[in-house]
């Protein structure tokens, strides 16, 4: 059960009283210094945990735990050019990206919380001159760059608070829930590994800035993860997850749902342990429901984030690309944190202000395929000197432009059968054996620097064959390849089969939650290589859980 405090506009808070108190104190004390700074911002964030894990139908662990960690911002120079300047080191690079270890603090006695901030703001100060002499030095023997928009933006100050929501668990209900969930995979022989983890999570975080920003909000999580794999006999592993979101308890365990899927990925690797392996690949594709997602998100999502396009050493995809054709007509791209459902689905990308104290607001990127602008931080690109809600970072990064909900919208759209049959049409056509369906992709990695291919590779887990007679054969080993221009090119058709895919970004400011929403693509092109694979057999000894198969009718 989740209680949640009831929530207030402009209300009084110790907490973020006592962080404006001490930023204001130290920051008009620090005027008198030579380089004093022009900006300072604390956030503090905690997270109150409860999770369990478990494999095989019995429970492995529990975490209780309660976190608060602080981040500074402290900024000297001026907006045009401040310490936080990307600039080359002479032993590699710096100082955008540099991690700071995020500071465990106190929240509860006021003065405990003054005399860290106090501390740390000092220490924090003596780098930031530090580092922006260094800045200064090195832009000293470089050429001076194209784009002048500088290094940090003007925005409207905010003031929100709302109450603390307490995170309130049955324990052994979710232990319990554990146990159903996971029983299934002792009784599969072709099971090798299991895991799950069932997480309640709410996370407060109080903001403060020299601006006169004040925010506090306080959002509840909860989420199951269930993994399991398997080894075919040529010793590949094959591994597939399946997860799911809430913002209760109650919403999360949904008994029916998450069994029959848990059960559906029990076979769909028995499945793929028996299929056998891609071949490479050239040809018309599906990419079906989150797989689209996951495609988008990577291939796309990343080269809109508008710090890259900052940055000398990134191919700048789409930096010259703002009002003109990137995707077809029929296709739009809209980014929208403040969204908080699909459906009955939870899109954990959402949140009420991002992590510089900008309110989140829905950008529109691209307009019926044409590019109209990127997420933005409060870190300027020429032609689009503010940001809108997009400064995303974990705990000990300094916020950058990152994905939050993105929404892949179709105009025309038509059924995922009529999809399937477009497909075979092409398939006929082209006189190809077969076409591809991307079922389910789980991840992949996008390079968009120039020191290597401005390229992409994506893990699909679950890729079927589609023959001109209509019949589906899966097959397992195929990676998903090519470059981000030409495969855009290629998308023709678009269906009405919306999915949405949840997951946890890895990128320059650390980890953040990211949704997206988008239906099944005909594409015409994809291309395909096999993926590596072990030369290890299959475990020789049969499980000590698993009753032999010729027995197995006598066990109930």
């Amino acid at each position: 059960m989740l209680l949640l405090a009831s929530s207030t506009l402009h209300a009084k808070d110790l907490v973020l009283d006592t962080m404006a108190m001490e930023l204001d104190r130290s920051f008009q004390t620090l005027q008198e210094e030579t380089n004093p700074p022009y900006f300072l911002s604390y956030e503090i964030t905690e997270e109150a945990i409860l999770s369990i894990s478990g494999a095989f139908g019995q429970v492995t662990g529990s975490e209780n735990s309660v976190n608060r960690l602080l981040d500074i911002d402290l900024r000297v120079g001026d907006h045009l050019v401040d310490n936080t300047h990307p600039v080359r080191m002479p032993f590699g690079f710096g100082t955008l990206f540099d991690m700071v270890l995020p500071l465990v603090i106190p929240v509860d006695d006021p003065e405990a919380l003054r005399t860290v901030l106090w501390i740390h703001t000092d220490k924090k100060f003596k780098q930031a001159v530090t580092q922006f002499t260094n800045v200064e030095n090195i832009l000293q023997a470089q050429v001076e760059k194209d784009d002048k928009s500088g290094d940090f933006s003007q925005t409207p100050t905010e003031n929100y608070v709302e109450g603390t929501k307490e995170l309130v668990i049955d324990e052994e209900l979710l232990k319990r829930k554990i146990r159903l969930y996971t029983q299934f995979f002792s009784e599969a022989e072709h099971i090798r590994s299991n895991s799950a983890t069932l997480s309640g999570k709410v996370e407060t975080r109080w903001f403060v800035n020299s601006e006169g920003t004040r925010i506090k909000v306080s959002h509840p999580y909860f989420r199951l993860a269930i993994s399991a794999s398997t080894k075919a006999d040529d010793g590949m592993v094959l591994s597939k997850s399946i997860t799911f979101e809430g913002s209760t308890q109650e919403s999360l365990l949904q008994d029916t749902k998450i069994v029959t899927e848990a059960q559906q990925l029990i076979a769909d690797l028995k499945a793929l342990r028996e299929a056998p392996l891609a071949e490479p690949y050239t040809g018309p594709a599906i990419l079906y429901g989150r797989a689209t997602g996951v495609f988008f998100h990577e291939i796309l999502g990343h080269r809109l984030e508008g710090h890259r396009l900052k940055d000398d050493d990134d191919g700048q995809t789409f930096l010259k690309a703002v009002n003109t054709q990137i995707l077809p007509e029929s296709i739009s791209v809209v980014f929208d944190p403040t969204v908080d459902y699909w459906d009955d689905t939870v899109l954990i990308g959402s949140y009420k202000f991002d992590n510089q104290g900008v309110k989140g607001r829905r950008v529109v990127i691209v307009d019926r395929g044409v590019l109209k602008g990127f997420l933005m931080s409060r870190r300027p690109l020429e032609g689009f000197p503010t940001s809108n809600g997009h400064g995303r970072k974990s705990t000990g990064n300094l916020a950058i432009a990152r994905q939050s909900n993105m929404f892949v919208e179709v105009e025309n759209p038509v059924s995922y059968e009529t999809l399937e049959q477009m497909l075979i049409d092409r398939v006929i056509q082209e006189d190809k054996p077969y076409g591809l369906i991307f079922h389910d992709i789980q991840g992949g990695f996008t390079n968009t620097g120039v020191s290597m291919p401005n390229a992409f590779q994506v893990t699909p887990v679950l890729v079927y064959k589609l023959f001109p007679d209509g019949k589906k054969e899966v097959i397992r080993g195929a990676n998903l390849i090519g470059t981000p221009l030409t495969t855009f090119s290629r998308v023709e058709q678009g269906a009405d089969d919306y999915a949405v895919f949840n997951g946890m970004c890895g990128a320059e400011s650390g980890w953040v939650p990211v949704s997206t929403v988008a239906p099944s693509l005909l594409v015409s092109q994809i291309e395909v290589q096999k993926s590596g694979t072990s030369r290890d057999i299959p475990p020789i000894l049969p499980s000590p859980v698993r009753p032999p198969a010729d027995r197995s009718i006598h066990t109930h």
